[in-house]
Parts: C-alpha cells; structure tokens; sequence
C-alpha cells in the first residue's frame, strides 16, 4: 500500500517537473518586407557613418608638419627642351597714321601705299633721296608737291601744285603707274630692287629732262626726317 501510494505520487508530480523543465516555446514574428528593407538601410547608414567618423583623421600640427621632408624634382641634362612656335604678327602703316605723322618718309610710304608696292627700306629711300633732288629738305613740301610732278597738278613742267600732300602722293603714284616712261621705275619698286637699280631707272626715265645728268646729282647721304605742317596734309 505504502508503495502504490508513493507511486501515484511521482505520476502526479512527473508532469509538473517535466513541464517546469521543458525550453521556453519561440514565438514566430511575421514582419513585412518594406520593414526589413528600412531597417537595412538604416543599419547600412549607420556602418558608413561609423566609417566616416574613423576616416576623419586630425590635421598635423605645424611642428608635426615640419618634420615633414620637401619633396624634390631632379631633371637630368639630357632632357629635351621644347620650342613653343608662336605666330608673329605685324601692323603696318596705315593712310591715316602716315599723314599723322607727316614727315618726309612717311610721304614716301603713302606713294608705295597708293602704287600698290613693298614700302621696303629700299623703296623708301630711294623716293627720299629722289625728293631731295627736287626739294629742300626742310621744305620738301613746298606747294604741296614734293616730286615737282606735273601730273595733274596743273603745272606741264612740275611747278604746279596740290590742294593736299595727300592728292600729292596720290597723284605721284598714278603716273608713276600709268605713263610708259616710268615702267622700269615701278618695275625696280615692285621687286624692292636695290637701291642703285631703282635710281638707274629714275635718271633714265623722262621724268626729268636733265636725267639727273645720269646721277651725277644724285646726293647718297641719308635723309633728314623732318615733318610738314599739318595744314599741308
């Protein structure tokens, strides 16, 4: 009896002892898939921000800089050096900035100017020594008419005159042009031809009839610059 007794016993308490044993049950939580995607993108903020922040380095202080070797750059000998072409570019004297300066040469350069020819060294002292034959220097403008040109300056034997230097040089360039006779001038102007050539055609032309005595007049020193008076252009 006694033992049929304590065996119903453990049959009552073995249940109760299994059950306080037993591992807790899981309980299963459904979470929806927008949920999940928030939740990683803020886990995914949270790594790069933890990221930043250790990337973040602290700037050196200046002695810390200091310390810091200069860095050089050697080029050796042999390196090539490079030439960087470069365009050249050049004004030339206009109508306008001629008369402004209104010397003898720049006379000079409007006779090529309006002849169409190269206003080279040559030409240019060629046309200043052939004016001083015909002028004074120090007058070279006298009557407007520095070559003593009769080409529509109203005078048949170049004593004529000009209403400008401007018409002048105008004028000087259209017969030297135009008249037959003075086809070997415009020819030696044309090719900027030494100046011995040009002058050779100036003493054989018609433009003066004593021919310069074949350049026996002819005077070689250099020209004086000397400027008219503005009222002359």
């Amino acid at each position: 009896m006694k033992w049929a007794r304590v065996d119903r016993i453990r049959r009552a308490l073995g249940p109760r002892r299994r059950a306080h044993h037993a591992a807790p049950a899981q309980s299963v939580v459904l979470v929806r898939p927008r949920t999940l995607m928030l939740a990683g993108a803020a886990a995914t903020a949270m790594v790069l921000v933890g990221t930043l922040a250790v990337a973040t380095f602290a700037q050196p202080s200046p002695e810390a800089a200091a310390d810091v070797p200069a860095q050089t750059l050697v080029v050796p000998d042999y390196a090539a050096v490079m030439a960087v072409p470069r365009d050249d570019y050049s004004a030339s004297e206009g109508i306008d900035s001629l008369i402004e300066s209104g010397t003898n040469h720049d006379w000079a350069k409007l006779v090529l100017l309006y002849g169409g020819w190269p206003r080279s060294e040559e030409n240019v002292t060629v046309i200043t020594r052939w004016m001083r034959q015909e002028n004074y220097v120090k007058t070279w403008w006298n009557r407007n008419n520095p070559l003593n040109n009769g080409w529509g300056s109203g005078g048949g034997g170049g004593t004529g005159s000009y209403p400008s230097l401007r018409v002048a040089a105008e004028n000087a360039a259209e017969a030297l042009a135009t008249h037959p006779g003075y086809a070997g001038i415009r020819a030696s102007f044309a090719a900027s031809a030494a100046t011995d050539a040009t002058e050779q055609a100036i003493w054989a032309s018609p433009w003066a009839s004593g021919h310069y005595a074949n350049g026996g007049h002819w005077h070689y020193d250099p020209v004086e610059i000397v400027a008219a008076p503005p009222e002359a252009w």
